[in-house]
């Protein structure tokens, strides 16, 4: 299968060449670039000298659809919308890293991202592409979730699918490297603003909690709202998610991880630590890993949930790479089954 990379140059895109440069099935024919097309890729990504010989092109739907069987758009927000529009209307395959098509309410992306989004039509083309809940894949044009929505949606499904929590209890306190602000400079990112320090930011106010709600209510409708806040922590990658929520009632710590085994089953990149176990951004950092401990508090009646995810894998160019290996029928494991970086 030959596939294009659009934004390539960004953090995403190259995390999906490194990935996709191991998939047994799959050739990256065209790389693309709209800021830095007149430079080679190992000027501006020197690790990659001698690795990489394609050339960073203009971004030109028409010649990457005669090269490729489907596209990444690894563009931040706001730009996915309309360079996604071309594509659509000649029914080629889309892949997008961006926020622009998760949202399907009217108005939501409006009010959360604070500029015009897609059309409603062009929406609901988009599969939201959580990639463990893809049994029936319906569209050719994927949306990849958000990666704090990942570790939040994968945290709680266990829970909510199999109706034990109160619904009016749940927190959630998310912590990311500094990767996930993308190569953009501001004053939160500056050097001397992050190193051995840490930012609460975007309280109530983060884009991926309306599309965390949006999931989470489709395993349980009556949900209403969470509590979700956003922490800058000094890492180059990785998110560390710390969830709680009240049990309609009390269950033991080995029940509880049996629960999430039994749940997780059949998801390669889902690792349940056993009882007593919490896991640590070092040990999925490089990886398409999500690594959830468990824990509960029968004083409180109260679950606690560690998950850890690497920002630029499971939470981006991993899970879209997943998504493309459902999309063709491949082992979802194909291209992904790397070691995680440890130390």
């Amino acid at each position: 299968m030959k596939v294009s990379i659009v934004g390539v140059t960004g953090y995403s895109g190259l995390e999906l060449l490194r990935y996709l440069r191991q998939h047994p099935f799959v050739e990256v024919v065209s790389i693309h670039s709209h800021s830095m097309n007149k430079k080679s890729l190992e000027d501006v990504t020197p690790h990659l000298k001698q690795l990489i010989s394609l050339p960073l092109e203009k971004i030109d739907p028409d010649e990457i659809m005669k090269k490729s069987d489907l596209v990444f758009l690894a563009t931040p927000s706001g730009i996915s919308k309309e360079l996604a529009l071309p594509f659509i209307e000649a029914d080629f395959p889309v892949i997008d890293l961006s926020g622009d098509f998760r949202l399907k309410e009217v108005g939501e992306y409006e009010n959360w991202y604070g500029t015009t989004g897609a059309s409603i039509d062009i929406l609901q083309k988009f599969d939201y592409g959580l990639a463990e809940y893809r049994d029936k894949p319906l569209s050719k044009w994927i949306a990849n979730p958000g990666c704090y929505a990942t570790a939040a949606e994968l945290s709680l499904a266990p829970l909510l699918k199999s109706d034990k929590l109160a619904l009016d209890s749940i927190v959630i306190d998310a912590k990311s490297g500094i990767s996930g602000a993308g190569k953009g400079l501001s004053q939160m990112t500056h050097y001397t603003e992050t190193h051995d320090n840490m930012t609460l930011y975007k309280m109530n106010s983060h884009q991926h909690i309306p599309e965390i709600i949006q999931q989470l209510k489709k395993w349980e409708p009556r949900l209403s709202a969470i509590q979700f806040s956003t922490s800058l922590i000094p890492v180059t990658r990785g998110i560390f998610l710390t969830a709680y929520a009240k049990l309609k009632e009390p269950i033991s710590d080995e029940k509880l991880v049996q629960l999430y085994q039994a749940h997780f089953e059949k998801s390669p990149f889902i690792r349940v630590q056993e009882v007593g176990h919490y896991p640590v951004l070092k040990q999925v950092i490089g990886s398409n890993y999500c690594d959830i401990g468990l824990a509960y508090n029968p004083k409180m009646n109260m679950i606690t949930i560690v998950t850890v995810i690497d920002n630029l894998g499971k939470g981006a160019a991993g899970q879209a790479i997943q998504n493309l290996n459902i999309f063709a029928g491949f082992d979802e494991r194909c291209g992904l089954d790397h070691i995680p970086i440890y130390p």
